[in-house]
Formats: C-alpha cells, sequence, structure tokens
C-alpha cells in the first residue's frame, strides 16, 4: 500500500474522531481514544489507526477488521472507571488469522472547543498534522501515557493531567491534508462522482457555470460548490493532494479551464470525451500556451471497465485516481497519461 495515501485517509478518521469527541464535550460525555501503537509481525491495520468510545457506548472508527473492537471496548470501561491510560496487546494469531500482535493505546480523551476550532482552522488551511502517542510495548500497562497534536505552533495534549514518562516509547505519525477532488461541471454524471468521492471520505469542491448555478443541495457529498466563469476560476487551493476531473461536457470550456491548469501542481487530472476529442485540446493547448511547461491528464478520463452509465463512469473515475496515486499500473481509457509539452 502506498502509506502516501494512506496518512490522508488517516485524516479523514482523524476529523471525524475529533468531530464527535467535541459533540461528546458539549454533552458533558466522556470519550476514550483507542490507538494501534505497534505492531509485531503483520495485521489487516497498520499503527496509527484509531477509534473513539464515548461513554454511552457510541464507536467510531475502527482498528481492524471487527475482531479486536470487543476486547477495546471492555478495556475502555477501565479507562472510564480509573480516568487512567493503559496500553492492551491483541494476538491475532490464534484469533484473526493476521500473523501479527497489535500494542494498542487506550486513553481518555477530551476535544474542548479551543481545541476544536483550532484543529478545525488548521484544516482549512490544509496543513500538515504530527501526533505523539507515548506507551510501553506490553500488555496491561498503565501509567504515563497518551497522545499529544502538534498543529503550527500550538502542542496539544488530549490528557492535560498526565505528565508522559521520559521512558516512554513514542509512535510518531505526520498526517497530510484530507485527499480533494475538485470537479469541474454540473451536470447529472458530476453528482454521481461527488457522491461517490464523498463516501470514500475525500473533500470535494464543485465549480459549476455561473449561467446556471448550482448550490450544495444539487451535490450531496459536496463540501463546497462554486458557480463561476473560467476567467473567475482561481487555482490557488489546488495542491499536491487534490485530483482535478474535467466534466463541462463543453469543449471550449475544456479548453479554458486547462489553460487555467497549466502548469498547476496537483495530484491527477482528467478530462471527459472521447479520445479524438482529448488529441485535439492537446494540439490546441499548444497553439494557446506560449508559456507552458508541462501538462499531463488523463483522456478520456477513467479505467478501462466498459462503464456506461453514470454511476459506472464515476467509479471508473475514482478507480483511476487511486490507481495513478498509488503508482499502480492498470488500463485506462486514455492507454496511458499523456502530456502536453513545448
Amino acid at each position: 500500500m502506498n502509506y502516501h495515501l494512506l496518512w490522508l485517509k488517516m485524516t479523514h478518521e482523524l476529523k471525524h474522531i475529533i468531530q464527535i469527541a467535541f459533540e461528546c464535550f458539549k454533552k458533558h460525555e466522556k470519550c476514550v481514544l483507542a490507538t494501534v501503537v505497534a505492531l509485531d509481525g503483520t495485521s489487516y491495520r497498520k499503527p496509527g489507526v484509531r477509534m473513539l468510545i464515548s461513554e454511552a457506548g457510541a464507536v467510531v472508527g475502527a482498528v481492524s477488521g471487527g475482531c479486536v473492537e470487543k476486547d477495546i471496548q471492555q478495556r475502555a470501561e477501565l479507562v472510564f472507571q480509573s480516568d487512567k491510560p493503559l496500553v492492551m496487546s491483541y494476538d491475532g494469531r490464534y484469533r484473526l488469522g493476521c500473523q501479527g500482535t497489535l500494542y494498542i493505546l487506550i486513553e481518555p480523551f477530551e476535544v474542548s472547543e479551543d481545541i476544536y476550532q483550532a484543529f478545525d482552522k488548521h484544516c482549512e488551511k490544509r496543513l500538515s498534522i504530527e501526533l505523539k502517542s507515548y506507551y510501553q510495548k506490553e500488555d496491561d500497562a498503565t501509567g504515563c501515557f497518551g497522545t499529544t497534536m502538534q498543529l503550527a505552533e500550538d502542542l496539544i495534549q488530549f490528557n492535560p493531567n498526565v505528565v508522559f514518562n521520559p521512558q516512554s516509547l513514542i509512535f510518531s505519525q505526520q498526517l497530510k491534508p484530507c485527499f480533494k477532488l475538485l470537479i469541474i461541471g454540473a451536470e447529472h454524471d458530476a453528482v454521481k462522482l461527488c457522491a461517490m468521492a464523498g463516501n470514500m471520505g475525500w473533500e470535494v469542491e464543485v465549480v459549476s457555470g455561473w449561467r446556471d448555478p448550482k448550490t450544495q443541495s444539487d451535490f450531496p457529498g459536496a463540501n463546497t460548490v462554486y458557480s463561476l466563469s473560467p476567467e473567475m476560476f482561481e487555482v490557488a487551493n489546488i495542491d499536491s493532494h487534490t485530483a482535478v476531473v474535467l466534466m463541462t461536457h463543453n469543449y471550449a470550456l475544456d479548453l479554458k479551464y486547462l489553460l487555467r491548469l497549466k502548469n498547476v501542481e496537483m495530484a491527477y487530472l482528467g478530462v471527459l470525451g472521447s479520445s479524438n476529442r482529448n488529441d485535439q485540446l492537446r494540439s490546441e493547448l499548444l497553439e494557446y500556451a506560449d508559456d507552458l511547461d508541462e501538462l499531463q491528464f488523463y483522456g478520456p478520463a477513467g479505467l478501462d471497465l466498459g462503464s456506461e452509465t453514470p454511476e459506472e463512469i464515476a467509479l471508473a473515475i475514482i478507480a483511476e485516481i487511486l490507481a495513478h496515486t498509488r503508482n499502480r499500473n492498470v488500463p485506462s481509457l486514455s492507454t496511458h497519461l499523456k502530456s502536453v509539452r513545448i
């Protein structure tokens, strides 16, 4: 697995955990966080995965395929009662068939309004997050354990009453910003792609035309919906963790947006339409873009799955984005990634 993409997924999971923990804080309801901090051998999921357990019994996230969670919930009751963190081990060789032993830190976890606001602002700026978990590698270990979160200059400790033991082991994790999908186009197929990407946990932005403005209610799963022209389109928020899909169904608009996207660093760029149409786009780009350094895009966008319906086309595009960002060599409709160069 590409661990760069794994960290992006974990960022989404952490955001969900922080949000639910904050909601519990407002209800004066305690929470416990379970984090896989070490692994001997192999397992279904890797160190860094987390689950949140509320005092009312609600569970968010998972650390395995479902076998470890019941044991964690039982140990979490001890943490709720004592307010003291502990480390448990779980040998999967006899129960999971994973040939590995997990070490899981279970700790009191409080997200105040100040912590939530700082975290939310940090994520909006699409900055990396550093997490450190202090633990011992043994079963039923109790002590001065816990997790800190570095947000730029702010160091947050979720259990401020604990002074960490300098002899503890440290699991350190750098989380990148959430993976983002920018959809340019607002037809029916864009709605399906938006919904599927939202279910993946991606942040989704949609750009619709200014003559036919759309709202968030038109795009389930979208974080933001803009209505603007290519001339007003800003590329400053596109980064190396962003995939862009052009699906305006308008040749002239696609060409204008591609010109706006020239020399922009992004994770993936795909354009809907036939091979002949996309080859023509590449040719015209060379005529209009004097300062074009390089622009690579998949066109037609999507893996060669024989897709016909909007849902199937969305699946093919999502699959191609995953394959491209994880360096997998799979059959694309465009045959291979094509470049426009001067």
